[in-house]
């Protein structure tokens, strides 16, 4: 068995399995807590513009989520945005990329900091996104399937005019759909590529596979996933496969063939890169950099590769 890069989430048989979410308080139009107050009993704050900070990491695919619905939806001026460095050491993700290295609403360094004054006991990794209260500078949550889904539910008073319906009426089959890509494609990339067991590795591999050959079929005749219509679900999907050539073909192992090969996950993955708040959202410098530079038992060189060429997005 080889060295895990993350030893608490890897199981004896090599395979991994990512921790679960600390923070899962919702920010709801619903919540009891008046402005300035929260949350409630039921852990639920009140929806107040201008009051949490969203920090992310533009080469996280799960924060990276977070940042496209913020910005179809036209939240910008409700909720704030930190970006933390790509590169995270030891301490976790750091407010490197601001003057003095703190964050200017926060005032901290690190993201742990808001981790360890909401819960001096917590001993997991600090994962983006996460959105932190900037009256008492708690985590509300790190529970990134939630976020952007109440994005879309709970703030819709301060969405744009004309914002896009990113949750159908019936759920039904968006959410099977849902929880099928995260298994095999979202979390399935890094199960292939956090591996301890050449076993574990080549059942992620299998099922990441098999579930874009089952994508592939589903973009034959239809423009988006549901259909015509933009959806919550296209945006987890984009996520991965816009860093799929750049990192989890290689870096990861996940490598049966590219997503260029794709004869229709590719022209989708292109499209959606063309719209508003996709491919301005993405930055192959801080996504390649991170997972080449923070995965020592991967990629113990250190070496970042200079491809692939980002042209082929926009040629």
């Amino acid at each position: 068995m080889s060295p895990a890069q993350f030893v608490k989430e890897s199981s004896v048989s090599g395979e991994w399995k990512r921790q679960g979410n600390r923070f899962t308080g919702r920010i709801t139009r619903d919540a009891a807590a008046g402005p300035g107050e929260g949350p409630d009993d039921q852990d639920r704050w009140p929806v107040e513009p201008g009051r949490y900070r969203l920090v992310v990491s533009l080469a996280c695919p799960w924060a990276h989520r977070s940042v496209i619905v913020r910005k179809l939806l036209g939240l910008e001026d409700a909720i704030s945005l930190a970006i933390v460095d790509p590169i995270r050491d030891e301490r976790g993700w750091r407010f490197t990329l601001d003057p003095d290295g703190r964050d200017p609403v926060l005032g901290i360094e690190f993201l742990a900091d808001a981790y360890r004054r909401t819960d001096p006991t917590y001993e997991g990794r600090v994962t983006v996104p996460a959105i932190i209260d900037t009256v008492t500078g708690s985590v509300v949550t790190n529970d990134y399937p939630q976020i952007t889904l109440d994005l879309s539910t709970e703030w819709t008073d301060h969405h744009r005019e004309g914002a896009p319906q990113l949750i159908p009426a019936d759920r039904a089959e968006m959410d099977e759909l849902i929880e099928d890509i995260y298994r095999d494609v979202n979390n399935g990339v890094y199960r292939c590529g956090f591996a301890t067991t050449q076993e574990s590795y080549e059942a992620a591999y299998d099922a990441l596979f098999a579930r874009l050959d089952v994508l592939e079929e589903r973009l034959a005749d239809r423009p988006y996933l549901l259909g015509d219509t933009l959806r919550e679900v296209d945006i987890r999907l984009f996520t991965t496969l816009v860093r799929f050539d750049a990192v989890y073909h290689g870096h990861f192992k996940a490598n049966r063939n590219k997503l260029t090969e794709f004869p229709n996950l590719w022209p989708y993955a292109r499209r959606l890169y063309q719209l508003p708040a996709f491919g301005d959202t993405v930055d192959f410098d801080q996504i390649k950099r991170h997972y080449y530079l923070t995965h020592d038992n991967i990629n113990p060189t250190g070496i970042v590769p200079k491809g692939p060429d980002a042209r082929v997005w926009t040629t």
